[in-house]
């Protein structure tokens, strides 16, 4: 993998297309982002060697496929040694369930996203890593009623655009 290659602000638009529109053709990205297509898949080959683009795929309607339900938990953990974040994080990785794991400050130690096909499944689960030992000492569940939208994208050009 290439590192420390400066991105500039074309590259900045080829990220910003391509998260938006995976599937685009090249010759439609070059013209969205005002380059011509030769030196645009140039850069598109170049972000992906540097690890910039870490793959393509497609974002499943899962309301479509049935009933689910997303749950946050914060999770506080017994011991703080690293050795027990480390476990604590090769363990939950395992589980399918959890979509999403953030080690955070404040009040608690993680925030995890689970996507479950009910309360019962969440439930098991949590059981299931209780009596396991995951090193959990509490956990607090939020369960979600509506997402009135979920952004699959970042802000790049407000997050390492130019500042004004």
């Amino acid at each position: 993998m290439v590192s420390g290659i400066k991105l500039d602000r074309i590259d900045l638009k080829i990220l910003t297309q391509l998260q938006q529109a995976g599937r685009i053709t090249n010759v439609e990205l070059a013209d969205a982002i005002g380059l011509s297509p030769s030196p645009c898949l140039t850069r598109v080959k170049r972000l992906e060697k540097a690890g910039y683009i870490t793959g393509y795929g497609a974002h499943v309607d899962l309301a479509r496929l049935g009933e689910f339900l997303t749950v946050f938990t914060e999770v506080t953990l017994t011991e703080h040694r690293s050795g027990d974040f480390s476990r604590f994080e090769t363990r939950i990785r395992k589980l399918d369930e959890i979509v999403e794991c953030h080690l955070v400050s404040g009040g608690y130690d993680y925030l995890l996203k689970f996507v479950t096909r009910g309360v019962a499944h969440y439930q098991s689960i949590i059981e299931d890593m209780l009596e396991s030992d995951y090193g959990i000492e509490k956990y607090f569940s939020y369960v979600v009623i509506k997402s009135p939208f979920i952004k699959h994208h970042y802000p790049l050009q407000h997050l390492f655009g130019e500042q004004k």
